[in-house]
């Protein structure tokens, strides 16, 4: 248990002029970890001085970015086998105080929409139709194609309030969707552009991987098969690779949400943000 009165007492001395007692006190605090955020909010409302309100926001970020680092780690080292939640800790470094349960509700909301049209004898692609008009037509998400550089893009909070992401990020909320209603959706890494497989091992499919066909999340859930992918491949000059046609891990598509986010906050200069990201990037890595 942190003493509230030796808390208060070095928020008061976060405005010292003198470096090495500033040090100090910023070292003390930061040792508290997330038990002292709430003393340091209070603080900062109540603080006059300029100086010492940008010390106080600066230490606050400073622990929730460590917490941030620490989740994913432990996401990380304990097998990523949860999207969503990987998802999350992402959403947690912009939106430190969110209530990811609300995140979580919304996604439950738009899988028990489409489970309740859901027919038993459903063919894969009659599956994908109906999630596709759930989705898209009831819900109303597409594709930011204004705005596609904003990093508001990539945080699934975002996404899910205005409805509009970048092609990952509409494809996971739609990969976690389906996998939740036990529909076999999987992120596929194809460069410059991020895309769904429908994967059924006991089904011929027209190619190995027990993959049926490809879904385009960005494009309200279009439909295509393995030789768009080629054609897509040789319009980029690019030599067939297996990990363009094939699912891919969660890590994966959580190192593709960073980077994105990094070239996102490059073209906006926030250089801070670039040199924090790169630092969860590594984790991942």
């Amino acid at each position: 248990m942190i003493n509230p009165t030796e808390v208060k007492s070095l928020i008061r001395l976060l405005d010292d002029p003198d470096g090495e007692i500033f040090e100090h006190v910023h070292e003390k605090l930061l040792s508290f970890g997330p038990e002292v955020i709430d003393y340091l909010e209070s603080a900062w409302e109540e603080a006059f001085d300029a100086i010492q309100q940008e010390r106080i926001a600066n230490l606050v970020h400073e622990i929730q970015f460590s917490i941030v680092k620490n989740d994913l780690r432990l996401w990380f080292h304990g097998g990523a086998f949860d999207l969503l939640q990987g998802i999350l800790i992402i959403n947690r470094y912009q939106y430190p105080d969110l209530d990811e349960q609300k995140v979580i509700n919304q996604v439950e909301a738009i899988k028990r929409d489409i489970w309740i049209h859901m027919m038993n004898e459903a063919s894969p692609a009659e599956q994908v139709k109906l999630i596709n008009h759930v989705f898209y037509t009831i819900y109303g998400f597409s594709g930011n194609t204004a705005n596609h550089q904003d990093p508001q893009n990539s945080y699934i909070s975002q996404v899910l309030e205005s409805k509009k992401g970048n092609q990952i990020s509409l494809a996971i909320i739609y990969a976690i969707i389906a996998q939740k209603l036990d529909i076999p959706v999987y992120g596929v890494n194809l460069p410059q552009h991020f895309i769904l497989a429908y994967m059924d091992e006991t089904l011929q499919s027209e190619f190995e991987g027990g993959i049926l066909f490809y879904i385009n999340a960005f494009n309200k859930g279009f439909i295509f098969g393995r030789r768009d992918v080629d054609m897509f491949l040789k319009q980029l000059n690019l030599k067939f690779d297996k990990q363009f046609y094939e699912p891919c891990s969660n890590t994966d598509i959580i190192k593709r949400v960073l980077r994105n986010l990094i070239s996102a906050y490059e073209q906006s200069g926030s250089t801070e943000k670039v040199a924090e990201l790169n630092e969860l990037l590594r984790i991942v890595e």
